[in-house]
């Protein structure tokens, strides 16, 4: 039964986790800012952007995009993370090439993609679109349809997305590709901070309308609310719009309350090869007890291989009750040792590092349009979605509607698409661009 229904989990949950493929060539002009080249951003002021560091541009790129740049920030927060031991996290496609053909880049370097006309298209403020966990730039904001059928949400996915969308209404459009695709959101929130800089010094804009979807909306809301490491950025009154989709604002805990299907696409000796943390250590598989705490959400001797993941967990014990039908469902949820699995709990796993708290506690200023698009369709296609309340497929609306915290909620929107879709979705891109047209 699992060898005819993971194939098209797997597409589904590549992606999904709250929650590869062209490669481009090197143009003469790149040849010549080549790796190890140091070109510091121009025209910018401040620690934050003398740490900033061009290392390469291409101008060969997939998907539409004008062209892509290299940077590295030299601040010395930043220290090289885990990653997956078997390669599932590593960096694949045109983002491959675009990192130097370095599988497992350093935290301190991102990509920054271009849109076409990002510096002719009439609408005065620039655009910012931030990716979500285990995804990347182009998937996310310019061909849905990278990974195939079921890659987007949807059974038949487009190729075109929301970085079209927006650059045919005039916008110019900008994205960021991280390094790490579960990567410590407090490196995803300085990166943010270094993307709008480079834009600011491009577009000549004092502001910049940021769009986080998913794990990105959260490390997006970190630098906004000035959750930071020693050593980060403070929130340094550069965004004028904040538009959070799907973000799980008071958390989640969709892989606890679903741990057993969601292994089914993780243990290797379950079929599994998607790069998403699992609740538990061990697992039977084929009737053999398998040990893996290195794919578990878990901070483990060999390394911290999801620690996103777990900046973003909370409990929605209370208002919504665990699925008492499923495999494990207890000890999976509370820790302990079920018939088929071993879980440390969620208690563990949030002890660990959850930064839900911290950031409705810092608060998005005021200064800060900020608005909220969740989704009320439970319904990603081929994986076990989030059934227990009302949801997106795995992030209850309750979290991704949540304003607390947000010092100028600005709008607030629900629209009848599944986590996948709200990203490229016809009704989603039609509301971001009122939401951004509105004074």
């Amino acid at each position: 039964m699992y060898k005819r229904w993971l194939p098209s989990v797997t597409t589904a949950l590549l992606i999904v986790c709250a929650l590869l493929v062209s490669h481009a060539g090197v143009s003469g002009a790149q040849e010549a800012g080549a790796a190890g080249a140091a070109e510091v951003a121009g025209g910018t002021a401040g620690a934050a952007a003398s740490n900033l560091v061009l290392e390469q541009t291409f101008t060969t790129v997939s998907n539409g995009w004008s062209k892509v740049e290299r940077w590295k920030d030299n601040n010395p927060m930043f220290a090289a993370e885990d990653y997956p031991q078997d390669g599932r996290g590593d960096q694949d496609g045109q983002r491959l090439t675009f990192f130097g053909g370095v599988k497992k880049p350093h935290s301190s370097r991102f990509l920054l993609y271009y849109a076409p006309k990002y510096d002719t298209n009439p609408v005065k403020t620039p655009v910012l679109l931030v990716h979500g966990a285990n995804d990347n730039a182009d998937r996310a904001w310019a061909n849905p349809n990278e990974l195939g059928s079921y890659g987007c949400g949807a059974i038949s996915c487009p190729s075109t997305g929301m970085m079209q969308d927006l650059v045919g209404k005039g916008y110019k459009v900008f994205a960021i590709n991280f390094p790490h695709k579960q990567g410590d959101n407090y490196y995803s929130a300085e990166q943010i901070h270094d993307a709008i800089t480079i834009i600011q010094n491009v577009t000549g804009e004092s502001k910049v309308d940021v769009i986080g979807w998913s794990k990105g909306a959260f490390s997006a809301r970190m630098y906004a609310s000035s959750v930071k490491k020693a050593g980060g950025t403070s929130y340094s009154q550069d965004i004028r719009k904040l538009v959070l989709v799907g973000n799980p604002n008071k958390g989640f805990d969709y892989i606890f309350r679903h741990g057993w299907s969601h292994n089914l696409s993780i243990f290797p000796e379950c079929g599994g090869v998607v790069n998403a943390p699992s609740p538990h250590t061990q697992m039977v598989c084929w009737g053999i007890s398998r040990n893996h705490p290195e794919l578990s959400i878990y901070n483990t001797a060999s390394g911290n291989f999801f620690p996103g993941q777990k900046q973003m967990l909370g409990k929605w014990v209370d208002e919504y009750p665990l699925p008492a039908l499923e495999q494990d469902w207890y000890t999976t949820y509370y820790g302990g040792q079920g018939f088929f699995t071993n879980s440390n709990g969620i208690d563990a796993a949030i002890q660990q590092g959850s930064l839900v708290e911290p950031i409705l506690n810092a608060g998005i200023p005021t200064s800060i349009q900020t608005y909220l698009l969740s989704g009320d369709k439970n319904d990603i296609p081929a994986i076990h979605s989030e059934h227990t309340g009302p949801s997106d497929g795995v992030v209850f609306i309750a979290s991704a509607a949540a304003v607390q915290g947000i010092g100028n909620v600005a709008g607030n929107v629900t629209v009848q698409h599944n986590h996948l879709q709200l990203g490229w979705a016809a009704a989603s891109a039609k509301q971001i661009d009122q939401w951004l047209k509105q004074n």
